[in-house]
């Protein structure tokens, strides 16, 4: 798989957990299990029910600020669409398109998360964009 469509499963995966917990469910239900019946019409109903056991973990996991269960929730609906799309190629541009018109910061660009954990003497740089570092 390219990295690109690696990337959008990925930012796909972040962005539909993320959108489970607010206004814009249902469209966003409708959108992905819309583009499984494209794609897999078999599986379209197995998928809208996990949309369904997500969606209600994903709230769960919110109202708790449990960001360990968010983080496995976008990892498996990650893992899903990449495999989605490693079978269907072509399900990469209907889910641009679907994200696109789901994104509520009108398509600014992929969702970052970032995460980390040090111990001891150990130090973290995380940044979104450009970092600059002067140490001595």
């Amino acid at each position: 798989m390219d990295p690109e469509t690696a990337l959008l499963a990925q930012s796909a995966g972040v962005a539909l957990v993320t959108l489970m917990t607010t206004d814009a469910w249902h469209r966003t239900r409708d959108g992905i299990t819309q583009l499984w019946r494209r794609m897999q019409p078999h599986r379209a109903e197995a998928v809208a029910a996990e949309l369904e056991a997500t969606r209600e973990d994903a709230l769960a996991a919110g109202e708790a600020d449990d960001q360990e269960t968010l983080s496995e929730l976008h990892l498996e609906w990650q893992g899903r669409l990449r495999r989605l799309l490693a079978a269907q190629p072509g399900a990469a541009v209907e889910l641009r398109g679907l994200l696109d018109e789901l994104d509520p910061r009108g398509s600014t660009g992929p969702v970052v998360t970032q995460h980390a954990s040090a111990s001891g003497q150990a130090r973290i740089y995380q940044a979104g964009r450009d970092q600059h570092i002067a140490e001595r």
